[in-house]
Formats: structure tokens, sequence, C-alpha cells
């Protein structure tokens, strides 16, 4: 067996790659748009993951965005989380913060810390290597929301 991706349903693809690609710094590896199925879907990668994706088109994120209208119910915690590893948990958290992303569970101990996505998902985002030092003001910040 081997992993593939991640599908999460959107409603705004740029509001999601904002939030994605330009917030967390995944990449676009390639899009399939179908006029039959009135969909698109947008597959992503990490950075470090580029290369393996350009490969083996695994593993990646898949945007799914439809077409016709609808209403989705927020990501709920029974879909659990996209986790990723980031290189510096502080500065990743402030500049989500500083665009307008909630910090749902802050990064108190220098290693773990929640968001959630534009349509509600949750996501994980973890210190690369060793936690960091705890640091203010993340150090006292309460969680937000669920998450």
């Amino acid at each position: 067996m081997k992993y593939l991706h991640t599908m999460v349903r959107i409603t705004d693809i740029d509001e999601s790659l904002k939030f994605y690609c330009t917030l967390l710094g995944m990449k676009e590896v390639r899009r399939k748009e179908s006029e039959k199925g009135r969909f698109t879907l947008i597959f992503l990668a990490a950075d470090e993951d580029e290369a393996r994706s350009n490969a083996e088109t695994a593993p990646e994120l898949e945007l799914t965005y439809n077409w016709d209208p609808e209403t989705l119910t927020e990501g709920a915690r029974n879909f659990g989380h996209l986790a990723f590893r980031v290189e510096d948990i502080y500065q990743t958290c402030q500049t989500l913060m500083d665009n307008g992303v909630t910090i749902n569970r802050p990064p108190r101990d220098g290693h773990m810390a929640f968001v959630k996505s534009p349509d509600g998902i949750s996501i994980e985002l973890l210190q690369k290597g060793d936690a960091l030092s705890p640091s203010a003001p993340w150090d006292t910040m309460e969680n937000t929301g669920s998450w």
C-alpha cells in the first residue's frame, strides 16, 4: 500500500490557495478541470515533498472545488486533521495570525499548534526537529474555539 493524497472539499479556490500556498508554503503541482463532472481538482505538495510529488504523484493534498454551489459543513473533528512539519512554528503562526488566521491551539510548548483552513479543516503544525524554547506571547496564549 502507498499513501497518495488527502482530499478536502473547498468553497473558494482563491482563499484556499492563499491559505495553503501563500501562508503555509505548499505548491500547486497540477490541476485538472472536468467540464462533464463540473469540478476542479488542485493537487498541492509541501515544498520538501515537491520532487517526490512530481515523480510519484504522492504525497499530496487534493483540493476539490465543485462548480455548482453547495453548502459544506465545517471540517469537524471526525475528519481528523492534516499535519505539516514547519521550519519555525512561531514564525509560521505569526504569519498566519498576521493574515487573519485564528491560532486555535497556540504553540505554547514550541512544538505543536492547530489552525483551521478557510473551510474549517483542522491543520496541525509541528516544529521540525526539537521543540523551540517556550516564548512570549505563545507560551501564555489560551486555546480559541475547537481544533
